[in-house]
């Protein structure tokens, strides 16, 4: 007999509109195609509890909690019990009991955790399949943090990055499978564990939904469209302090130096919750902060190079992804490059520096043709190498059902 998932996750995955809901989302629609989900997550703002419906439509029972503790709260909490403070910031008594209700209630075969916040729910009872999708190795970005840091932040980055690793450790001991987004991701994750070989560890990449990134069905945004360009455009979260260093290396030291040659040259922030560093930056010479917008769309067809210099990336970049779908030329730097199979010089141009960045952005615009096909050459990959569907399909089998019969194996 079938029996249920029960899917944890962080943050609300309805709307897909930020790389780790995208993920979630496109997850919990898998999971459903091979049996009845039960679904626990938290919603961070007003606008998440708008699409409750939508998450209850799909579910066949769903706790929805907001997440209203304060990150000094969260901070007091790990320092008194000597957790991370990722753990802390999301501990909340309403999700353990619907957890302990649901698994009374219903034959829950497998648990599925995405993002290692939410391991802290899965019982020690729980005799059933764990999976658990950590999607990047965060202990890492912490410790990167703390290296580039100084001062006390510094300290609570290390910190944090320490107590990750073990918590990642466990989680990994616990689970049937853990799953990274990028092979390279899962490379670093077994490099850090203390035994490999015991951990049941692979990559499932992030897709792209090409029907939906389509420069087709999309009209340019009608500003950038009238404007005299070029038009370089950088999207993400902006008060994600890897997009706000990426952005910040655009504004001091990229783009001035693309202004030499193109003086009309206009770098574009576009994403929600800009920080005061970069808003207060809007409307100097070349540089644009948009903010949140309704859909990112308009603002990639419009674009004549979308630039990703990112320093600290970890996993795949979706915002490169859905740049290429919708046949941009992209320019992005070797920590955004990772995870995605493409060809430097064919689908995208990889800049190791500032230097080499500002090199191959000025080649692309100085040569119109060649930045065409490499936007088409672009999009032809996605489609063809980076759809949902192809990158979710080892879900069946790591969490424990045959493929498209909804069946449990017997193993």
């Amino acid at each position: 007999m079938m029996g249920d998932i029960l899917f944890l996750a962080h943050r609300m995955p309805f709307p897909p509109d930020r790389g780790d809901k995208i993920r979630s989302h496109h997850l919990l629609r898998a999971l459903m195609r091979l049996a009845p989900v039960h679904a626990a997550c938290f919603g961070d703002t007003d606008a998440d509890f708008t699409h409750e419906d939508e998450l209850a439509s799909v579910t066949a029972s769903h706790c929805l909690v907001r997440r209203s503790k304060s990150m000094v709260r969260a901070g007091m909490e790990a320092l008194a019990s000597g957790k991370p403070v990722s753990l802390t910031a999301f501990a909340h008594d309403a999700i353990h009991d619907w957890v302990e209700r649901t698994l009374r209630a219903h034959s829950i075969q497998t648990i599925v955790v995405f993002s290692g916040q939410m391991g802290q729910y899965v019982p020690a009872s729980f005799e059933g399949r764990v999976v658990i999708d950590l999607c990047d190795v965060d202990s890492a970005k912490f410790e990167a943090y703390a290296i580039d840091g100084s001062g006390p932040r510094s300290w609570i980055d290390a910190r944090e990055g320490r107590l990750l690793a073990k918590v990642e450790q466990s989680l990994s001991e616990r689970a049937d499978a853990t799953v990274l987004i990028s092979e390279a991701e899962a490379a670093l994750f077994r490099s850090r564990l203390d035994d490999a070989q015991r951990h049941h560890i692979t990559a499932v990449r992030n897709g792209i939904d090409s029907g939906y990134f389509n420069p087709a069905s999309v009209k340019p945004q009608p500003e950038l469209a009238a404007s005299p360009g070029p038009n370089i455009v950088f999207t993400g979260q902006m008060d994600y302090p890897p997009n706000v260093a990426a952005a910040m290396r655009a504004i001091d030291r990229i783009v001035p130096a693309i202004r030499a040659s193109h003086p009309n040259a206009t770098i574009h922030l576009v994403g929600r919750a800009p920080i005061a560093k970069l808003t207060l930056r809007d409307g100097q010479p070349g540089i644009r902060v948009w903010g949140e917008v309704p859909d990112m769309r308009p603002f990639l067809a419009a674009a004549d190079i979308v630039l990703a210099p990112l320093e600290i990336a970890r996993g795949i970049q979706n915002k490169v992804l859905e740049a290429m779908a919708m046949a941009r030329p992209v320019v992005l730097s070797a920590e955004a490059a990772t995870g995605i199979d493409a060809v430097d010089g064919e689908h995208f141009a990889v800049g190791s520096d500032d230097r080499a960045l500002i090199r191959k952005t000025l080649a692309l615009l100085d040569d119109g043709p060649a930045a065409l096909q490499m936007a088409a050459a672009a999009r032809r990959y996605v489609t063809a190498q980076q759809g949902w569907d192809a990158m979710l399909a080892p879900l069946a089998g790591l969490c424990g059902y045959a493929p498209n019969t909804g069946r449990r194996n017997a193993a």
